[in-house]
């Protein structure tokens, strides 16, 4: 079996002790700030440490890289991969960003996000949901609570439908059980789990109709059913998820309005049980 190749940041983390203090004080910046070095030149990167040209040029030859070039590719490799320390950055940490920055950025997700979508495939996917056999919605790490939260809103006008994995559970437990008549709606965020594409791989041999909610970068999926990527940019280290969840919530309510009145119907009946269990 090969050996992975360590991370950029591994590199600069496992140099720390060796190098001497004019090199730790870039090594501990660019740990701070690894995203810098995929966007900035080799002078800009020492003026933004406060280090010379000379300390960033024997920096990465002590990361082991044959020059400037080859660490900054690997950096940015490494960057697609949707780790938070590569969105800091080290203008963004000297204060902190105003409420009108974070408002001014979410609406600009949901413009973004929204000006992709169409009132024919929001209907199509929520045609599929309801008509479904069963509906399966997989999320994990980041997309774990989406998954949840999805599943939870659609259960109040589609009966058969399942979150997963649970708890101690597998994938083959339940990938096993995926017919041509279902309905799976991955959620892939990042950071992605590395086995991603397998799992989709699995999706596609079951013939269910595929809704692959992403990031905006994610390529799109030419076997996805449908493809929706949510633009999650944000002022400092954190992703912004409120198109994610704009589209789950228009997904869902979709869903009510086209399930008519047999979804009205279930939602009396579960207003009535919670009524009578007093909401537990």
């Amino acid at each position: 079996m090969a050996t992975k190749e360590r991370s950029f940041v591994t590199r600069v983390r496992e140099a720390l002790p060796q190098l001497r203090p004019a090199e730790r004080r870039l090594g501990e910046f660019v740990c701070d700030f690894p995203g810098e070095l995929a966007s900035y030149s080799a002078q800009e990167l020492a003026m933004l440490a406060h280090v010379s040209k000379a300390t960033v040029s024997r920096f990465i030859k002590r990361l082991g890289y044959d020059n400037y070039e080859e660490a900054r590719r690997h950096a940015r490799v490494e960057k697609q991969t949707g780790s938070r320390l590569f969105l800091a950055s080290a203008a963004d940490a000297s204060g902190a960003q105003s409420v009108a920055t974070h408002t001014a950025q979410a609406i600009a997700n949901l413009e973004a996000t929204f000006l992709m979508l169409a009132d024919t495939q929001v209907n199509a996917i929520a045609t599929a949901i309801l008509d479904a056999r069963k509906v399966w919605v997989v999320g994990f790490r980041a997309s774990q609570p989406f998954a949840a939260y999805l599943q939870w809103q659609l259960t109040q006008v589609v009966e058969n439908i399942v979150s997963i994995p649970g708890a101690g559970q597998t994938m083959g437990e339940h990938l096993v059980s995926l017919a041509a008549d279902d309905v799976v709606i991955v959620f892939g965020l990042r950071r992605r789990i590395a086995r991603m594409d397998q799992i989709l791989d699995q999706v596609a041999r079951s013939s269910a109709k595929l809704l692959y909610v992403t990031d905006e970068g994610e390529n799109f999926l030419d076997r996805a059913t449908w493809h929706i990527r949510c633009q999650t940019l944000a002022p400092g280290p954190l992703f912004s998820h409120v198109s994610v969840m704009a589209v789950c919530h228009l997904i869902a309510s979709r869903c009510i309005e086209l399930a008519a009145t047999a979804g009205r119907k279930r939602l009396r009946e579960i207003e009535a049980i919670n009524d009578a269990l007093e909401e537990l």
